[in-house]
């Protein structure tokens, strides 16, 4: 067994972690923290799940803990502690459990952490589960049956030794992803660690290995055999990374993408022309870096990704373009996106909201393709389209989509576009802004309904907006009284006065917003 000492802050150690290594290893077993942990430790990061693993069998486990579940096949033992005696517990599970007490039955939080005894596995049938598992009495088959080289370390909290068999310092100081032993073999046995390799790769910022890299490649087919809702949790940890363009670029490279998105490869010299530098494919890339770089959340990523995903489907050439010397043209390619989107969304089974949200954004996208001909009665029915909670959002997917055009920072025009979204947005200066309304004057300081009414509200908002302070219940009331004493044409004077300063108000308010955004 190789021990190698290694600097570990164990003040990322939490207590609860120790306690159960302790308790394993005061009965008289061996005890360890192993797999990403280790990896996360050695990188100086805070571990986000922790794994132990030991010689002791489930049987042997449970009566050292007050509280443990025990429901798989795997001898994988879960001891309960209660939520009051874990801090932190991120990345920890919970359960809830009913208990009795005095004959009152209670529900009480514990998390969750798990024990596994050493193992050993064999043939993986279904290419995701082992079809046996067997207990073993050294690490060292523990560690050798596990996916990466980064993933393949066990530390040993008491000793502060590590057990690193396939040289995973190494490759986390050469950031490298190298599967352990055969990558092939590895990958055979669980198809979803091709997935996992890719993902690594972008969340640390690590190379793929060759040897591994080809191992994919030869053996993509199998992820046909992976659930859905895995392959889309790793889909989506790989375009949450800060490497997401690098991430999707390798799933393409590596023959992943064809069974997760193929739309997408359509887009692959799909060549496109105009303002764009990119064809189809490269666009879609360079749009979700962007999104990647804004550290913009999933829904905005994703309709980065699949914005322009209709265009191959939809290109047509039109030789009367462009003064008769030719363009492409993508009529409809909106339309068409969001259909195969809507497809894209449901064969991986992503949750309704984020759907909805990546199927607005594809649709709309284009909405704001020409700053110079768009009206704002036309940005009001889109922001009614996509919703007042969500235009901020299609306007970071359709800056996505301008910076995805060429190397160039966001265009003037994204600076109109805001600056008329705010204007629709903009609340008026209105009588709705004072301290008192229609209703009010009609049933407390019964004033009759009618163009006198309008006048006076006008002219409580001329007061109002000289001097803020005075929007009150009280002084506006004794105004009112003032003002119903007044004949027609002079009160009819002081709301055209009032209207005519909200106006000229209102102006300068738009003013700024243009101001601000420099158009």
């Amino acid at each position: 067994m190789k021990q190698k000492n290694i600097q570990i802050d164990e003040s990322k150690i939490p207590d609860y972690v120790t306690r159960v290594t302790n308790t394993l290893e005061n009965a008289g077993f061996e005890a360890f923290i192993v797999g990403g942990c280790v990896r996360d430790l050695i990188l100086g990061k805070e571990p986000k799940d922790w794994d132990i693993t030991t010689n002791a069998k489930p049987e042997e486990i449970i009566p050292l803990f007050e509280k443990t579940i025990y429901e798989n096949k795997f001898g994988t033992v879960g001891v309960c502690m209660p939520v009051a005696d874990v801090t932190p517990a991120d990345g920890l599970p919970v359960a809830d459990m009913h208990e009795t007490d005095n004959n009152i039955t209670h529900e009480t939080k514990y998390y969750i952490l798990e024990v596994t005894p050493y193992r050993t596995e064999a043939k993986y049938s279904d290419f995701r589960h082992p079809d046996e598992v067997q207990f073993s009495d050294n690490i060292e088959d523990d560690l050798k049956r596990r996916d990466f080289t980064i993933n393949a370390m066990a530390y040993n909290i008491s000793k502060g030794h590590i057990i690193d068999l396939y040289k995973g310092q190494e490759d986390i100081k050469d950031k490298v992803i190298r599967a352990v032993g055969s990558p092939n073999d590895r990958f055979q046995e669980d198809a979803l660690r091709m997935l996992r390799a890719i993902r690594f790769g972008t969340t640390l910022n690590f190379a793929v290995s060759y040897e591994t890299m080809q191992a994919i490649s030869d053996n993509s087919n199998l992820i046909k055999n992976i659930s859905m809702e895995r392959i889309r949790d790793e889909f989506t940890k790989i375009i949450m990374s800060d490497n997401p363009m690098t991430g999707v670029g390798l799933l393409q490279k590596l023959g992943l993408l064809e069974y997760i998105i193929p739309e997408l490869e359509e887009g692959i010299g799909c060549e496109q022309k105009g303002a764009h530098i990119y064809d189809v494919w490269e666009h879609l890339l360079h749009a979700l870096e962007h999104a990647g770089s804004k550290n913009w959340p999933l829904e905005i990523r994703l309709s980065a990704l699949f914005h322009d995903i209709g265009k191959p489907r939809t290109r047509r050439y039109d030789a009367t373009k462009n003064g008769g010397k030719g363009k492409y043209t993508f009529f409809g390619h909106e339309v068409v996106g969001f259909k195969m989107t809507k497809m894209i969304m449901e064969r991986l089974k992503y949750p309704k909201d984020i759907t909805e949200k990546v199927l607005s954004f594809t649709r709309y996208h284009m909405f704001f393709s020409d700053t110079d001909k768009i009206k704002l009665s036309a940005v009001r029915r889109i922001v009614q389209n996509v919703g007042r909670e969500n235009i901020w959002d299609l306007m970071k997917v359709r800056e996505c989509d301008r910076v995805g055009m060429k190397k160039a920072e966001a265009p003037h025009r994204l600076r109109k576009y805001h600056a008329m979204i705010e204007e629709v947005l903009h609340d008026p200066i209105s009588v709705s802004q004072l301290a008192i309304d229609g209703k009010y004057m009609i049933e407390t300081l019964h004033v009759k309904p009618g163009p006198r009414m309008g006048w006076i509200l006008s002219a409580l908002l001329e007061e109002v907006l000289d001097d803020p302070t005075k929007n009150t219940e009280e002084h506006l009331s004794e105004l009112v009284k003032s003002m119903e004493i007044l004949g027609n044409n002079e009160l009819k004077a002081l709301g055209e006065r009032g209207k005519e300063k909200r106006d000229e108000l209102e102006q300068e308010e738009i003013k700024k917003l243009h101001m601000k955004h420099g158009v």
